[in-house]
């Protein structure tokens, strides 16, 4: 959320060609606390000086020499991303304001100068800027956790597991299998264990995130080192909110008994869980066994608890 301070911190610059405005501008912003303030006479430099400072509004008079605020506009939206110009114009030609408006910016004040109308569409200029920026900068996050979950999903899907002890392993395997104990590259039957939580979606849209984080870790702690002695790996990449185990035990005569029991296990962790909380979870359960994993099961069984 945006504050009064984050709207006094905002990085402005002040464009005009004549120093006494400038000074006037300065002081009006600055007595009424904005301590990020700068400036230029220079049109040509602005480009340059948004490119490293990344303003967060620029006040630009219209009429200058050499270069006009118009054609100031036309050369920040090449380096603006995005196409949002943060630019409030200043101009002493009411024929200016709309033609301004329609190349980019954002608002206008008129000369002389009213310090009332100044500060109030500094303000709201300022504090929307703040607003674009943050609604950008929590979609930009929103995409690259959206891209990591769905490389995510690709390595723990039945269907990449399968993939895997299905292909030839090849000397690079070995090796890597060797030196960090990873998945082997196939086995003359499996057991395959599914556990999924009933109506986990109504639970989550109910709950906060510290909630869920709190509920799945606690759920994610009671289930790990059911299946054998260790621990199956539990994929952290998007933290404790994202609940994926893939245990890959070695080779043992009696998988399907210790599966089961491996279900039943979690049933009673999740009956320990409900006792001691207000959540009455329930979790479905399915036992697949079959010659290899990935293909179709000799048997399959789904249990609900």
């Amino acid at each position: 959320m945006i504050n009064p301070a984050d709207i006094l911190h905002g990085k402005i610059l002040i464009v005009d060609d004549q120093p006494v405005n400038v000074l006037l501008l300065e002081q009006m912003l600055r007595g009424a606390g904005y301590d990020a303030v700068s400036s230029t006479t220079d049109p040509a430099k602005v480009c340059e000086l948004h490119l490293v400072n990344r303003y967060d509004l620029i006040l630009l008079d219209l009429q200058m020499p050499g270069m006009d605020g118009f054609q100031v506009m036309e050369n920040l939206k090449e380096i603006e991303a995005g196409g949002y110009l943060p630019v409030l114009v200043i101009t002493a030609q009411p024929a200016h304001k709309l033609r301004a408006l329609k190349a980019g910016a954002r608002d206008f004040v008129s000369k002389p100068f009213d310090l009332a109308e100044v500060l109030l569409r500094v303000h709201n200029l300022l504090e929307i800027r703040l607003f674009h920026l943050e609604t950008r900068t929590l979609y930009e996050r929103v995409v690259a956790e959206q891209r990591v979950s769905e490389r995510l999903l690709r390595n723990v899907l039945p269907e990449s597991i399968a993939a895997r002890l299905q292909r030839p392993p090849s000397a690079a395997d070995a090796a890597s299998v060797a030196a960090a104990g990873l998945v082997t590259a196939s086995y003359a039957e499996v057991t395959v264990l599914f556990a999924d939580i009933v109506e986990f979606t109504r639970f989550a849209e109910g709950a906060s995130a510290a909630v869920l984080v709190g509920v799945l870790g606690d759920l994610a702690a009671r289930a790990e080192g059911l299946a054998g002695e260790a621990p199956p790996p539990r994929d952290t990449t998007l933290g404790d909110a994202y609940l994926a185990a893939v245990g890959q035990p070695g080779p043992v005569a009696d998988h399907s008994l210790q599966a089961a029991k491996a279900a039943l296990d979690l049933f009673a962790a999740l009956d320990r869980f409900n006792q001691h909380s207000r959540y009455q979870l329930k979790v479905r359960i399915g036992l697949a066994v079959g010659p290899e994993a990935g293909a179709a099961p000799a048997a399959e069984q789904h249990f609900e608890l």
